[in-house]
């Protein structure tokens, strides 16, 4: 029995010692990551307990934080260059980008010599129930001095946002009062817009006989409330006549894909594929039209450019693979990776790339990167620019060489960017050395603010665009303008101004319009002479059912 009962014991030892440490590496691995709930969470790791023997251990003492938000950071510039590491004292203002609200005072502000001027005040909001108006220069918080070169607009939000229902008491000067005016207000929710702006536009060629409208609908970004907001001003503009739309997504960096799938499916058949997504640890997940959606027979015209990405791209791609809409402006941005935010225990957050995004034809618009490197991703959009993509389709290289298809033959490209039907180079016709100058130097944001300011009263009699815009071009406001650029330094032209005077006209016309009037005024006058706006209006004008 013994000569069988060692052999025996001994292998039954090994194998409970097999099983035994199987098991503590499967603990050891589970404490690292576990996805649970269709999320990822993290635990203890290596990095955790090098940092803890610092803390504990290192000869001196050490600000422990600020090292880890360094070493976190650095560790996920390491990947792709969408992946990022979101400090517990950034997370709250990051998460408000896509929110439906956020707590404030409820202004919109601008710095100008070092100063918070406000540009509107929120209606409804906590400010303009204290008596805040628009043109108030902030100069104290809470009784202390807030202006000065420190003054950014990040530290505005974290001084002025809050937790609602807590205090903060300002002191603005305002135009024609002597004295410093004091107001606390309680702070509450402020609603965070995704719709800058709906409008109807008069088509090409219309007559008595032929009375439809465009309507024109600007959505800024895909947040928690852009499907909701969408669909209303679809609804009111068709109230108004709209038969046909415009949907401008130009420089909407995108946001939450979900948002953006539900808006497609208001436009596509039931079956007809919007997107799918898939990744190494990501199961492939894939989005169909219902069949519900209340403007399937539409005619739509959506409007790019090299700034619209990521969800803007989803429901472009969607529209263009199954021919349902034509594509007008430049080639979008190129962001095919999906991002998935994890929070950490101490208020910090990463959001870690998970999958990579597919339009229906299957191609991936992501464009090219490399592994930590940050810089050459940033600038492809100049490269883009220097090799004259901007201007000239004939410039523009993709990176993936399959071929693509739509759902009725026409042939796309993939891996980077989606690529419009009718391409709108930019106009520099006019453009001069003198009108860059100004532009650039934000001379022309100033000037508008300024004006402003001081015309209030008069201005705010216009409750419409077209009767202020008729009145500001009564008050030659590029002779004013002029002399208010040479004084900061930018030397008068004659053939430039005179060259760029409808452009300049324009702008300045179009940001008095905007203080007064807000967005609701802004964006009619100021895409009335857009030229890509101008070619969509004429590709809906020729459009038929």
């Amino acid at each position: 029995m013994k000569k069988y009962l060692i052999p025996t014991l001994t292998v039954a030892v090994m194998a409970l010692g097999i099983l035994i440490g199987t098991a503590l590496t499967q603990k050891a691995n589970a404490q690292r990551i576990v996805y649970q709930n269709g999320m990822w969470s993290l635990q203890q790791s290596k990095v955790d307990k090098l940092l803890q023997l610092m803390e504990q251990a290192y000869v001196d003492s050490l600000n422990i934080d600020s090292i880890t938000d360094e070493a976190m950071t650095d560790l996920v510039q390491k990947l792709d260059p969408h992946s990022s590491y979101i400090p517990k004292k950034d997370l709250e203002i990051v998460n408000s980008e896509l929110a439906s609200s956020f707590s404030g005072i409820g202004v919109q502000f601008s710095i100008q010599q070092d100063t918070v001027r406000i540009i509107a005040v929120i209606s409804g909001g906590p400010s303009e129930g204290v008596g805040v108006l628009a043109g108030d220069k902030i100069i104290t918080v809470d009784d202390s001095l807030f202006v000065g070169k420190k003054i950014n607009n990040e530290k505005v939000m974290r001084t002025l946002r809050g937790e609602k229902g807590t205090r903060v008491k300002i002191g603005v000067l305002r135009a024609g009062s002597p004295d410093m005016l004091y107001y606390t207000i309680t702070r509450g929710d402020i609603p965070v817009n995704s719709v800058d702006a709906k409008f109807t536009i008069e088509p090409i060629g219309q007559n008595s006989q032929n009375t439809w409208k465009i309507g024109f609908v600007r959505v800024n970004k895909f947040g928690e409330t852009t499907y909701r907001e969408f669909l209303n001003a679809l609804a009111d503009l068709r109230k108004q006549g709209a038969t046909r739309y415009i949907i401008d997504l130009r420089e909407n960096s995108g946001g939450y894909m979900e948002q953006a799938i539900r808006m497609a499916n208001e436009f596509l058949k039931g079956g007809q594929m919007i997107v799918y997504a898939e990744g190494r640890a990501y199961p492939r997940y894939v989005a169909k039209a219902d069949g519900s959606g209340r403007f399937k027979n539409t005619p739509l015209v959506v409007l790019i450019d090299d700034f619209s990405a990521s969800a803007s791209e989803i429901f472009a791609g969607a529209m263009q693979d199954n021919d349902r809409a034509t594509i007008v402006g430049r080639r979008s941005f190129g962001k095919g990776l999906v991002q998935q935010q994890m929070p950490f225990e101490d208020g910090s957050a990463v959001r870690l790339t998970v999958a990579r995004y597919y339009t229906p034809s299957g191609r991936c618009i992501q464009k090219p990167y490399t592994l930590g490197d940050q810089d050459d991703y940033q600038k492809e959009l100049t490269d883009r620019w220097e090799h004259g993509e901007f201007y000239s389709a004939d410039s523009i290289h993709f990176s993936d060489t399959t071929t693509y298809r739509t759902r009725g033959g026409r042939i796309v490209h993939g891996g980077g960017g989606i690529m419009p039907d009718v391409f709108v180079g930019r106009d520099t016709t006019l453009n001069t050395p003198w009108y860059n100058k100004c532009v650039n130097l934000a001379y022309t944001y100033q000037f508008a603010y300024q004006y402003t300011d001081r015309h209030r009263k008069q201005l705010s009699q216009y409750k419409d665009w077209q009767a202020l815009e008729k009145h500001l071009l009564s008050q030659n406001l590029l002779q004013q303008f002029v002399a208010f650029a040479k004084e900061k330094g930018v030397e008068p032209d004659e053939a430039q101004i005179e060259k760029s005077k409808p452009l300049m006209t324009r702008l300045l016309n179009a940001y008095i319009v905007r203080n007064i009037l807000g967005d609701d005024g802004f964006f009619p006058l100021f895409e009335r002479d857009d030229e890509i706006t101008k070619k969509a209006i004429e590709v809906l004008s020729k459009s038929e059912k």
